[in-house]
Parts: structure tokens; sequence; C-alpha cells
């Protein structure tokens, strides 16, 4: 690549954390701020919490002022796409015609929503993304009572559900998995949001399947599931998943697209490009296999660590060499009065295994691994010491027998706590 400039494209929680990484550690040439979307770098998190809620408005998402982004010498350019990106001459193609020369190009334009089939033109069919998306579907449920059909009962699907019925309004949560949530976090815990959503009023459509949307003058008027079942719905929210957004990159010479940006050990895509955030997927030395997390803490983490191998490749000095890596994935929900937390890996691949410690109706501890090896912990409504002691179980991968020793050691003193106080974020 050629130029004195780095572009960083993609204006997420991933991107401004490079773009501000790139600074600090020393950065002097130009530095570009590339996001398709005309906000200023927001938080994701809040947007299927608080903000839909109307506890924030859109402002307190925001992560950055535009004085702040000014003190970086930034040159930001929002509402413009990346279209295009030579490698080899480290030409960047926006979508207004501008042409980019960079000697550096962090990639961290995340993810886009999946389109659900069907849904497309129907009035009152909405996804959950960006900003834009969260302000009209709270627009959507801040009228009078609804009928909201959730289709789709991981994270998003399950949050968007605790809020809609926390508003009043009756609904529906349908997806593939029994229990919410459960792909994810097993059955024990999803067991536990399922007793929460139910005892609200929440229908649950665990191990369902939608097979259309019925419609009237071009409005949803009803959801037909796999078994005969007919929800009536004035709105619908899908949340049936997301792909990572790389077209940009598709005619990138040399770069493997398969479910997101493939990088090695260090983030880095090729000669001076790198991935970060839900975008990249990596090598993780210690796991010894490729992960892509879509979590909001490694958005941070990953864009902090790509700025630095990278300036290790375009300004090597002393004590600057690229490190690998190696984090241990976090991520947590909130949903009523339910905090989930998980660390590690939890779907390590091979022979899972689960150990699973329940206290009383409040709270809930699940250790998981495979073949042999303990990776991943999940803690519902414990307290942040207990969370904390989990946490050390699976900082590196362990030896099942002896980790599930130590798991049932950090649960001696099983706390529970209030799960509205403290941080946390998917």
């Amino acid at each position: 690549m050629t130029g004195d400039r780095v572009a960083v494209v993609g204006a997420s929680a991933a991107g401004l954390a490079a773009a501000e990484a790139l600074r600090r550690h020393g950065w002097p040439g130009e530095l570009s701020l590339v996001g398709a979307e005309p906000h200023l770098p927001y938080d994701r998190p809040p947007l299927s919490k608080r903000l839909l809620s109307g506890a924030w408005g859109a402002g307190r998402a925001r992560l950055r002022s535009r004085e702040q982004l000014a003190q970086l010498g930034l040159d930001v350019r929002l509402g413009v796409a990346a279209v295009s990106l030579d490698a080899r001459t480290g030409r960047l193609t926006l979508s207004d015609g501008t042409e980019l020369e960079c000697s550096g190009v962090i990639a961290a334009t995340g993810l886009t929503a999946r389109v659900f089939p069907g849904g497309a033109g129907l009035s009152g069919v909405r996804s959950l993304r960006s900003l834009d998306d969260a302000l009209a579907l709270r627009a959507e449920l801040g009228m009078s009572r609804r009928r909201v059909v959730v289709v789709g009962n991981g994270v998003l699907g399950s949050e968007v559900a605790s809020v809609a019925r926390e508003l009043g309004h009756e609904v529906a949560l349908v997806g593939p998995a029994a229990t919410p949530m459960e792909r994810s976090l097993g059955p024990c815990v999803g067991a536990l949001l399922a007793q929460a959503h139910a005892a609200r009023g929440v229908a649950l459509h665990g191990g369902r399947r939608v097979e259309q949307l019925g419609a009237e003058a071009g409005a949803v008027r009803s959801v037909h599931l796999d078994d005969g079942t007919e929800l009536p719905a004035d709105l619908v929210l899908t949340a049936t998943g997301s792909t990572p957004a790389t077209a940009w990159l598709a005619s990138t010479e040399g770069l493997d697209l398969t479910d997101g940006v493939g990088c090695d050990a260090y983030c880095a895509a090729a000669p001076n490009l790198y991935a970060a955030g839900d975008v990249a997927r990596w090598h993780h030395a210690v796991y010894g296999r490729d992960l892509r997390v879509e979590h909001r803490m490694n958005a941070t983490e990953q864009g902090i660590a790509a700025a630095r191998n990278l300036l290790a490749a375009l300004l090597p000095r002393p004590g600057s060499a690229a490190t690998e890596f190696t984090p241990v994935p976090y991520f947590w929900s909130d949903q009523y009065d339910v905090r989930v937390q998980a660390h590690g890996l939890l779907s390590p691949g091979g022979h899972l295994r689960t150990e699973v410690f329940r206290g009383d109706r409040l709270g809930a501890a699940t250790l998981h691994g495979a073949d042999g090896l303990a990776t991943g912990v999940v803690a519902a409504n414990l307290s942040p010491r207990t969370v904390r002691a989990l946490r050390a179980v699976v900082a590196r991968p362990a030896p099942w027998d002896r980790a599930v020793d130590d798991f049932r050691s950090a649960l001696e003193r099983f706390e529970t706590c209030d799960p509205h106080h403290g941080g946390g974020g998917t």
C-alpha cells in the first residue's frame, strides 16, 4: 500500500477504538474514519434495551462528540460507504467517488441484518441493527397496545421481547431453540429466561419456525408457524441473524471472506489490511481455532489490537512488535430481572460437556467445554464477586475435572444480585 494515510472503514465501536488507538500509539499521518451511516459512532447494545424502551434518547448512545473526534485530528466521513479496496496499491474507493490512497486499512464494518423472506415491502415488519432501526421500532412501540411477534429467540429477539412486554404490548416470541438463547447459553439458563418471559405473559413458541407472513393492504396481519399456529400481529420484529458486511472487499484479491474477513492471529487479513469487531474472523491461538465474535467488549479490544499491530507493521520500532489477539470472550444480556453474563468459549466444537449448578429460581451457573477441556462459563443473576471467580476458572482452557472442582469451589458462596446494577452489554 502507498500514501501516509490510514483509513478505518466503519464508524463503529471497533472502528472508533482503532482510530483512537492509532493516535494514542503514535500514528502521525492522515487518519480517516469512514462510516456508511450519517451518525457519529454510537453504542449498539442500548439499541435493544434502554434506547428501545425510551429510557435513553439517541444522544446517550453516542460514543464520542464531534469535538472529541476533532481532537484526534480525524478526517471523518459519515454517510459515505466504502465501495472497493485495491490491497496492492492501497486505493480505497468510496460511494461518493472519492479515492483515498492508504498505507494501511482497518476493516470494522460490522454486520447487516438478514432480510426476512416475505417481509420486504410489508408495513409493520422491522429488523433491528442500526440506530435508525431502533428509533423507528421505538416509535411503533410508542403507539397504543400492539400485537407484537418477535421472530428469533436469540439474544436480540429475547431482549426486544422483554422490552415490548414491559411497555405493555401483547408479545409472542418465536424461534428454533426450545428456550430463549438456548443455543448459545444452554438449556439451564434458557429455562430460567423462559420462566422470566412466561411469568410476564410472553407467549413462547420455542422449537418453531415461521412458514409465512399474512398481510392485508400491504401491512402485516399475522404470522403462520410450521405447526399450524396463526399468531395475529400488528408488528413483527425479525431477529433471524445477520451477515458480515464484506461486500466492499469482494473484489480485493487474496482475501478469505467466508463468514467475515479471514485474519491471522494478529488480526491481519493481508499486508497492512487488518479487521476488527463483528466483521473479523481471526485465528485465536489459545483456543486453536478461528473465531468471529459478535459482542461489544470484543469490538473495543479487537479494534485496539488491530491498530497496534498495524502500527507495528507501518512504523517498526523497538518494543512495537505485533502480538496475538487472545481475549477471553465476554457478553451479557439484561431481560426483566435477569442478568446473564458469559465468559469464554461456549461452543468449542467436539464432544460438548456441561456442568450445571443451580441456586434458587433467581440464579444459575453452567460450565461449558469439550474434548476434556473447560472453556466457558455462564452466570445468571450472580454477584460480581461470584462472576469474577467463575471467569478465573476458564481464563485459559483447563482440564475438565480440575475445572469442575474449581467451578464448584467458586460457587460455594453462591450470591445473587440485582441485575440492574453494574455494567455490561452484548
